[in-house]
């Protein structure tokens, strides 16, 4: 039996793997285009690998936004334990941080892409490197080969693994949608998820690089409805809003941001809570504290006990757009005034104008359609031998390690169904 593999991410290193631990007699192919493998996994949890999550694997379904119930059997077959065990008999030891996130011990992603490379070198998988897939050919409603820039490869099973959209330098550009729809299946809308959300406001180019650790975030559209509400951390870019909330807030909110809804005008607005351990009255009282204790002080002084400091000159702008100028004496401000300040530490506002591209996007959202794959095997339902996995599926979750995992689960769960002889 001859397996050909097609994409060298999470998804098919594991397909690889599983095809040729399951089946030692086959031969697997594992076809990459890039110099290398794994590239996506170079640049996971910002460079450091975050590989999966130490939740229950019970619990990972209710994180994913698509389909959750198409991974039951993928989660069952091969959980974040198997994957964890997997790694660390690979040389990579493993760390957990908070939120359950895993992490190499060496804080580089590189050494789990070295574990996975030893572990199929180990099984005997042939990698190929630079190869690319141009086309999938079928005979009599199964698959045949696959065709290269360098030539054939005939395959009893191909499965597909070529990752969605996202990230484009690391060589996802959609190939797999391209032969899931050459092939006859169904494709969902591909849009950027886990995407930082740009904003009209031109703030953002002076607190670029700043993070705020703890803030209260509430997305709102102009008659007040909510769309997310979350705390956490909050990063700034340039023109956009970042960071682990306002990641998970764009996989809620991407397909509105790309709706019709919103071309006609759809405003959402980010309301940023600057304070939100403090209730009112104590907000309130810190603030009166602060002046009284600054005096004849300006306003600057009082507020730098509140505000990062970065955060504060902007801060400041706001608050003269409101006719409250820098300069106020803080045992004259007037009892106005200082509610307007309390009113700006709790509601700081940013305009949305949408989502950044796929270029900074973290996952896909849609792609093939779980329709037509056998939730059990991974295997087309429309062509026989014809596997796919990972991310090109219409499947995607909050941030956390948990689109790794479903990577790797439905690359193994792909690899040992299509090793298995009939």
């Amino acid at each position: 039996m001859k397996i050909a593999v097609i994409g060298g991410g999470a998804a098919g290193m594991m397909a690889a793997l599983s095809a040729k631990r399951a089946n030692p007699g086959a031969e697997v192919l594992l076809l990459e285009k890039n110099e290398k493998l794994g590239k996506k996994i170079f640049i996971s949890g910002k460079g450091r690998g975050n590989l999966t999550n130490s939740a229950d694997i019970g619990d990972f379904p209710q994180h994913f936004f698509r389909n959750p119930r198409f991974l039951y059997s993928a989660f069952s077959a091969f959980s974040n334990r198997d994957l964890w065990r997997l790694v660390e008999e690979n040389g990579c030891p493993l760390k957990e941080e908070r939120g359950g996130r895993v992490f190499p011990l060496s804080d580089h992603a590189f050494s789990i892409t070295d574990a996975l490379k030893r572990a199929l070198k180990k099984a005997g998988v042939k990698l190929l490197y630079r190869t690319e897939a141009r086309e999938i050919r079928l005979r009599n409603g199964a698959v045949s080969s696959v065709c290269c820039r360098e030539g054939e490869i005939s395959a009893d099973r191909i499965i597909v693994a070529t990752g969605g959209l996202s990230y484009p330098s690391t060589g996802s550009t959609g190939d797999g949608y391209r032969f899931a729809g050459e092939t006859g299946h169904r494709l969902r809308e591909c849009l950027p998820s886990l995407v930082p959300l740009l904003v009209e406001e031109g703030d953002c180019r002076f607190l670029q690089g700043l993070k705020l650790r703890n803030a209260g975030l509430s997305i709102r559209d102009e008659e007040g409805r909510s769309y997310y509400e979350s705390f956490g951390e909050i990063d700034f870019l340039p023109d956009a809003l970042s960071g682990p909330i306002i990641l998970s807030a764009s996989a809620e909110l991407t397909e509105l941001l790309h709706s019709e809804e919103a071309k006609r005008g759809l405003l959402l607005t980010a309301h940023i809570d600057l304070k939100p351990a403090l209730t009112e009255k104590m907000l309130e009282g810190r603030l009166i504290r602060e002046l009284e204790n600054a005096g004849g002080g300006g306003l600057e002084r009082v507020l730098s006990a509140l505000l990062p400091l970065r955060f504060l000159p902007v801060f400041l702008r706001r608050l003269e757009k409101r006719g409250i100028s820098r300069r106020e004496k803080a045992g004259e401000l007037s009892r106005e005034k200082r509610r307007e300040i309390e009113t700006l530490l709790r509601d700081f506002c940013f305009t949305i104008r949408g989502t950044a591209s796929f270029r900074e996007a973290i996952i896909t959202r849609g792609g093939v359609d779980t329709r037509d794959i056998s939730p059990k095997s991974m295997e087309s339902r429309r062509v026989r031998g014809l596997y796919f996995a990972g991310e090109l599926l219409d499947i995607d979750a909050s941030t956390g390690g948990y689109n790794m995992q479903a990577a790797f689960s439905t690359g193994f769960l792909a690899g040992r169904s299509a090793a298995e002889e009939r």
